[in-house]
């Protein structure tokens, strides 16, 4: 018996911009706290944590606030790159990405293990991809 079998191709789905953005924001998010959770696992962080410091900061409500105000913007940016309107959108994504840079680079200073210095690569790409994506925006033609 001969029988023909057909081929197939992938079907290679368009992802909204929108979509895209919001995915590499949540991989930003997760790289975040996933160098900030294996940074306690480096020698003497949990002893510097228990006797309330940070690096050269003291841990205060000050410094938690911060910290937290820090890693909120890239958070809301998950959904606000969904939500707000493609020409807000756009300016929103590439100045927040681009003022994330240095500070995502900011975190080598200091002691920076080899994990430190991937993690602020991977960040840094992930950033430089949002401005590229950002930039890019698809135009429609009035």
């Amino acid at each position: 018996m001969n029988t023909l079998k057909k081929q197939s191709a992938l079907e290679d789905v368009k992802v909204n911009v929108k979509l895209k953005l919001a995915a590499l924001w949540t991989s930003l998010m997760f790289l975040i706290i996933y160098i900030d959770y294996f940074h306690l696992y480096m020698p003497g962080m949990i002893e510097d944590v228990l006797i309330g410091r940070v690096y050269v900061f003291d841990i205060t409500q000050g410094f938690l606030l911060a910290a937290l105000a820090s890693v909120s913007i890239p958070a809301l940016m998950i959904f606000l790159s969904v939500a707000l309107p493609a020409k807000t959108n756009r300016l929103t994504n590439i100045i927040i990405a681009a003022i994330n840079i240095p500070y995502m680079l900011f975190n080598l200073e200091g002691v920076a293990w080899i994990h430190m210095v991937l993690g602020a690569v991977v960040e840094v790409v992930l950033l430089c991809l949002i401005i590229r994506y950002a930039w890019k925006w698809p135009r429609v033609e009035r």
